[in-house]
């Protein structure tokens, strides 16, 4: 049910997605057959509860409420979707394992779908694509780059220091998320990837001590680099994606610094929010300038008013240090934390130009690294339990030879 779960994360056409009644039929399941919040995993739940009370309040300013409760009752299904994944994740860090291959397996089939649709393999394909930009089984090609970029470092990882008959597979995988991150046209998505393989790489030579395993680590990252270049380089053949990407290419486009633009909107949105404490409502920016705020600290002020926005820095804040404080110690479960971790880094850096809100895979990725930070709290309360009272020694054995006299 996990792992069904976690593969239904790459197909969100619509809300609420089948990801959305699966899961909460899930979470409610897992509850009450005994599932249980720790106390490592309380300040998850207090924090995103205080941010989706800033969203309710929210909603009592707004004159329209067209959209405005389905909106609140999706980030309240978020909310608890990620204190879900970090409870059973503190239950069994086995799962880890789980949730990263249902991502990758899912991950590799919207890129496909994406792919196929961009190319026009396929009649009926057209419909994984939004202008002129692979979106595979998503409503916005933004999302779709962003949510390929896990599931690809975790292939790299396992390139880099898993076995080499697994490796072919491995390049595989990594080849189709690539092409999909790359046909996604999203500049923030490949941003991400750049961001995020390059931290992982580095932590990596971090943890490692010995010089013939770096060599290995470098050696190995030159060539997945290589691979990938070679790749888009093939894709840059066609003048359709060279013509694209030379236009996404640049750094600000003509909708970002024009009037009413990107980050006049910003700068507006900042303004009017520093006047009202509880927020617009959702939504309600998008329909004054026609545009959303594209900006996950504006949407934060915005959708969840003052209490929503403090609640979001320190959850970020939170995450980023309990995640750096356990990211290089040896567990099993620390190259899902690095992933993790570099992840939560990576879409924080993002936010600033493009939302998050609503993306299912970051509150997956909050709870991996508050499920880790749990797991290592309750890993350190063992070790101190066995220096306080360690076990007795064994009974001496016998001597036999004196037993028989």
């Amino acid at each position: 049910m996990v792992a069904f779960g976690v593969f239904l994360s790459g197909f969100v056409i619509s809300e609420p997605a089948p990801y959305e009644l699966v899961m909460a039929a899930q979470i409610g399941l897992w509850f009450l057959l005994g599932l249980k919040i720790s106390r490592a995993n309380a300040p998850l739940l207090v924090l995103l509860l205080l941010f989706n009370v800033g969203g309710m309040f929210s909603l009592t300013v707004m004159k329209d409420m067209s959209g405005g409760p389905m909106y609140v009752a999706v980030s309240l299904f978020l909310a608890l979707s990620s204190v879900f994944y970090a409870a059973i994740i503190e239950d069994e860090h086995r799962r880890l394992a789980l949730i990263f291959k249902a991502w990758v397996a899912a991950a590799v089939i919207t890129s496909m779908l994406g792919i196929i649709g961009y190319f026009h393999v396929l009649p009926g394909f057209d419909v994984f694509t939004l202008y002129d930009r692979a979106k595979g089984a998503f409503q916005d090609p933004n999302v779709f780059g962003p949510y390929l970029v896990p599931p690809a470092l975790y292939l790299i990882y396992r390139l880099l220091n898993g076995k080499l008959s697994e490796a072919p597979l491995a390049i595989a995988g990594l080849m189709v998320l690539s092409l999909g991150v790359l046909l996604s046209f999203s500049r923030a998505a490949w941003a991400l990837f750049a961001f995020s393989a390059i931290a992982l790489v580095a932590i990596m030579l971090l943890k490692e001590r010995t010089g013939a395993f770096r060599l290995k680590i470098l050696s190995l990252s030159i060539a997945a680099i290589l691979v990938m270049m070679l790749g888009m380089a093939a894709a840059m053949q066609s003048k359709k994606v060279y013509d694209l990407f030379e236009s996404r290419a640049k750094l600000v486009q003509e909708y970002d610094g024009a009037r009413l633009g990107r980050f006049e909107r910003h700068k507006m949105g900042f303004l009017m929010s520093m006047e009202r404490p509880l927020g617009l409502g959702p939504m309600m920016l998008g329909k004054m300038f026609g545009e959303d705020e594209h900006n996950i600290w504006l949407k934060s002020l915005t959708t969840y008013g003052w209490l929503g926005f403090v609640c979001y820095i320190i959850l970020i804040w939170w995450t980023l240090i309990i995640g750096f404080r356990n990211l290089l110690r040896d567990r099993p479960w620390q190259p899902y934390l690095m992933i993790a971790w570099v992840m939560v880094a990576g879409h924080a850096l993002i936010g600033n130009v493009i939302d998050i809100d609503h993306w299912r895979h970051v509150y997956l990725l909050f709870g991996i690294v508050w499920g880790c930070a749990a797991l290592e709290s309750r890993h350190q309360r063992a070790e101190r339990e066995k220096r306080l009272h360690p076990a007795p020694p064994p009974p001496a054995q016998a001597d036999r030879s004196l037993l028989d006299y």
